[in-house]
């Protein structure tokens, strides 16, 4: 396939949730950097066989069509047997795993009052337990090839979401699930550092199939024709691609924002104003100090969708 860089020349990357959206601009865009590709998305064979026809077969298709290699695998990541045969999928096919990209996941909004177990239960296991699963088998694999002397230079990216880090109305078991997904990054990254692993947080905003019905004015592609679609998942592909790489050596633990042709280091919670009286406070004196603390720190950013 067509590089500009190659900076991912000889890396072994899955990417799940990858026949679509923005999973499937993130699949391409390796490939074009020179990575061979396993390509997740549910449907596409039993446990990553990868034999039917359906959306992560076409971007296989796609991938080898322009030189490039690349395998569909169609199990269940929200699942220990799903995520176990994502990672052999790789290696078996490819003899190793450099870089594991979490992004699959659904919507089924509601607001809190309407909010189903169901619904909540469906939406957390496929986005948080959809994370951790890869994640864990993947890590696995990385221990034992560092106790074995092996150089690691692994990579995780995983995907949270602006309702993540500021909510978002009618979104709170997405708006959970994405926030879960933020600790869980910061958490694997300390614990990886020692198996040469790093493990970062992108919070994309894009048009794909959750946000074209639910901001479907703000994520409309331009009428202009030639104009810069600011909405297209590929514009979120390039900071996925280059933390996936090896060039991204030294960066873990971090969480960007990538939006049209914008890119934002998040800064999470830190302490702000502070008080301390070497004593227990009175519930008055409580609320006093604190309504003097609020008074003296930087307010919250918006809640999507608040009135």
């Amino acid at each position: 396939m067509t590089s500009d860089s190659g900076i991912c020349d000889g890396r072994v990357v899955v990417v799940t949730g990858a026949g679509r959206g923005l999973g499937r601009a993130h699949a391409l865009a390796f490939a074009a950097e020179g990575a061979k590709v396993v390509v997740n998305d549910l449907g596409a064979g039993p446990d990553g066989a990868g034999t039917s026809a359906g959306p992560a077969r076409r971007v296989v298709e796609e991938i080898t069509a322009a030189g490039g290699e690349a395998v569909a695998h169609g199990g269940d990541i929200a699942s220990a047997r799903g995520a176990q045969s994502l990672v052999a999928a790789a290696v078996e096919t490819f003899g190793r795993l450099d870089t594991l990209v979490n992004n699959a996941g659904f919507l089924r909004d509601r607001m809190l009052v309407n909010l189903d177990e169901d619904d909540w239960d469906a939406v957390v296991r496929v986005h948080l337990k959809g994370h951790f699963l890869p994640l864990r088998q993947a890590a696995r694999y990385w221990r034992a090839e560092a106790k074995e002397g092996r150089e690691v230079a692994a990579r995780v990216v995983n995907t949270s979401s602006g309702a993540g880090l500021l909510g978002s109305v009618g979104q709170g078991n997405y708006a959970a699930a994405k926030a879960g997904i933020v600790a869980l990054t910061l958490v694997a990254a300390e614990e990886l550092r020692g198996y040469g692993v790093q493990v970062n947080a992108v919070a994309p905003a894009a048009r794909t199939r959750m946000t074209e019905r639910t901001f479907a004015e703000t994520m409309a592609p331009p009428a202009l024709a030639g104009a810069f679609d600011a909405m297209a998942p590929d514009n979120v592909s390039p900071l996925v691609v280059w933390l996936g790489s090896a060039a991204s050596a030294g960066v873990t633990g971090r969480v960007f924002e990538a939006e049209a042709g914008r890119i934002t280091v998040m800064e999470g919670w830190r302490p702000g104003p502070t008080a301390d009286r070497g004593a227990r406070w009175t519930p008055a004196e409580a609320g006093e100090t604190a309504s003097r603390l609020l008074a003296k720190s930087e307010p919250p950013g918006g809640v999507y969708g608040a009135r």
